[in-house]
């Protein structure tokens, strides 16, 4: 904010009067213009610049709060409680760099709680969680029951594969507040990663009573969806959870002035889609939707990619970049500055690819930037957020009877709701002894991430190990630690600790090629393998998977659908555990399979099929928008296939 005259001016005592007034009510709204007018008497009062940057926080106007922070900062350097305040804007628009500069310059940040708080997470969000944990120990130091230090200081432990460390954090925070959700959801979520499950089945009891304690309504924490997808939960569950969170997330939002009402295209305008994402880069949802996009109907779809993630440089960046119009950066923007991006950008359609993982920004939907909103890829469940119209699934991971799972109206696609790369390389995987293999093992193959692995899941895989004792169980390695708990795990179920062999994290393009090596690959439930599963089949590997009730439990089902292999989809843990050993012990049919799967991959793996599909399901939903209607569920308008009995 400029003052409109250098010339200090005395405020009018009425006037601050009126302003302490409203600010002693909290009524935020009715004190900043008065504030604001204040100052244009008194410019070079350093204390109303911080009133009203602190109000204008409380407003949620973040980018004002830290203008205003700057001014009382210009005019008195040492003011710790205007760098708070600022930093705590600086790190809501995501910038880390200036926050860590602001709180740095201040003396008295040593003994400010709130400050190494806030230095902590500025550290840890800008890649540097090494600084971060002494940042956070300092504020824990100083104030030992600050539930917000011991979630940070987790969160920088897991950026530090010290999971069981991190787990112990959120532990204490359950402690110090036993009625939230959160804290119990992360514990749980750290404990998976690092396969500590002495207490599991506690620690999710405890979760999912909190979670069911907690009013539909409430809007006080954000419950961590994503936890639950990896645990047993029933889908009004984690419809439930996605509701209370994006409701938290989206406090404070308002929408937009309302948009222009859908309207026909004009001769010659294309229909604007807008995708909004963290992840164009060197990670699984780009390299899932890069040939998809390079296979759009240019004439009549315009694409912009609205990104607030890293540029990793790296060559998948580059061409998902190269397959749109426009490439837009919001990655400075808070949740209303991205909102506002989408909304000059005149987006018809805006299709959020994060739903609630990390670094979303779900909730800038709720301001309505785009006429149609829709959620897609990302996230297997729903938003729980009003704002967006529509879930794009299938008719096996979405069937119409499970509507009432959604917050969303159910848009199918035809096949798989899955897109895939067709041009990626299929290479020979290198020789087993490279790999760390047993050359003449049975290779029983789990890429996915150990946090998706249950004690419940795990006792079915040694139940398969010994009926199979010429075969070895190939997991992708969750660190030392986390591996030799599988181990001890293993062995306290009667397996030896050499028939798990654990893969090192290596470039996408190493791990795809070393895929081929397995024999069969093993999917995890409750949380099913996704591009996990397709990469598996991609690289020749059949996949035996279990089928539940909710998205997550599905995915693998729909992929093998799509490719004719509903042989491979199982209904209970029995005939998972017989498939798979049946199949392991018939070298033949294996190789059956294996012979088969380059041409029952052909739907799986045909982006440009697929983007004619998905823009069919576009122009549907735009239509229904144009006629003035309300989103309704869009069926599948032609499956390729019968659906995947129950």
């Amino acid at each position: 904010m400029t003052p409109e005259s250098p010339v200090a001016r005395p405020a009018p005592a009425a006037l601050l009067q009126q302003a302490q007034a409203h600010l002693d009510r909290q009524d935020w709204t009715r004190a900043a213009p008065l504030l604001e007018q204040a100052l244009r008497s008194q410019p070079s009062d350093a204390t109303l610049w911080l009133a009203l940057a602190q109000t204008r926080a409380k407003l949620g106007q973040q980018q004002a709060a830290l203008d205003a922070a700057g001014q009382a900062l210009r005019l008195q350097a040492h003011n710790l409680p205007a760098a708070l305040v600022a930093a705590q804007a600086a790190l809501s628009l995501q910038q880390q760099a200036l926050c860590i500069q602001l709180l740095q310059a201040q003396p008295g940040l040593p003994q400010s709680n709130l400050g190494q708080r806030l230095l902590g997470e500025a550290l840890r969000r800008s890649g540097q969680p090494g600084d971060a944990v002494g940042a956070l120990m300092q504020a824990l130091a100083l104030r030992p029951d600050d539930i917000d230090a011991y979630l940070q200081l987790g969160f920088a432990l897991q950026s530090l594969q010290l999971q069981g460390e991190a787990a112990e954090c959120f532990r204490t925070v359950t402690l110090l507040s036993p009625q939230a959700v959160m804290p119990r959801a992360y514990l749980l979520h750290a404990e998976q990663h690092s396969a500590r499950w002495a207490q599991f089945d506690a620690d999710l009891l405890a979760m999912r009573q909190a979670l069911a304690a907690k009013p539909d309504d409430a809007d006080d924490e954000f419950c961590v969806p994503f936890a639950l997808i990896g645990v047993p939960h029933s889908p009004a569950e984690l419809l439930k959870s996605a509701r209370i969170s994006s409701r938290f997330l989206s406090r404070g939002l308002q929408p937009l002035p309302l948009p222009p009402r859908a309207a026909q295209a004009a001769e010659g305008r294309r229909l604007r889609i807008g995708y909004l994402s963290a992840d164009f880069h060197e990670h699984a949802t780009a390299a899932l939707l890069v040939e998809l996009l390079e296979s759009r109907d240019r004439e009549r779809f315009e694409v912009l990619l609205f990104s607030h993630g890293r540029d990793d440089g790296s060559p998948l960046r580059a061409r998902i970049a190269a397959a749109c119009e426009r490439f837009i950066d919001v990655s400075t923007l808070d949740l209303p500055g991205t909102a506002a991006a989408i909304r000059a950008a005149e987006v018809d359609i805006l299709v959020e690819l994060k739903g609630h993982t990390a670094d979303s920004r779900l909730a800038a939907l709720a301001c309505r930037p785009a006429p149609v909103q829709v959620a897609w890829l990302g996230f297997p469940g729903p938003c729980g957020l009003d704002a967006v119209d529509y879930i794009i699934g299938d008719p096996v991971v979405t069937p119409l009877s499970h509507a009432s799972h959604y917050s969303e109206q159910v848009a199918q696609l035809p096949r798989c709701y899955q897109p895939n790369d067709g041009r990626r390389a299929r290479l020979a995987p290198p020789p087993r002894a490279t790999l760390g293999l047993p050359e003449d093992a049975l290779v029983l193959l789990s890429a996915n991430q150990v946090y998706k692995l249950t004690p419940a899941l795990f006792d079915a895989w040694m139940q398969i190990l010994q009926h199979l004792p010429e075969a070895v169980l190939w997991q992708l390695s969750g660190g030392e630690q986390t591996d030799a708990r599988l181990r001890a795990e293993a062995q306290a179920r009667g397996i030896a600790a050499e028939r798990l062999v654990f893969a090192p994290k290596v470039a996408m393009a190493e791990h795809l090629q070393r895929l081929g090596a397995a024999d069969l690959a093993l999917d995890s439930w409750p949380c099913n393998g996704h591009t996990t599963t397709s990469d598996a089949l991609s690289a020749g590997v059949p996949v035996v998977t279990l089928m539940g009730e909710g998205f997550s439990e599905r995915v693998a089902a729909s992929l093998l659908h799509a490719a004719g292999l509903d042989s491979l989809v199982c209904h209970d843990v029995a005939s998972y555990v017989d498939t798979a050993c049946r199949l392991g012990r018939d070298a033949p049919a294996r190789q059956r399979l294996r012979e088969r799967l380059p041409e029952a991959l052909g739907p799986l793996f045909d982006a440009p099929r697929l983007a004619r599909e998905l823009e069919a399901l576009y122009l549907r939903m735009w239509q229904r928008a144009v006629a003035g209607l309300q989103p309704a569920a869009l069926p599948a308008e032609s499956a390729a296939q019968p659906a995947l009995s129950e």
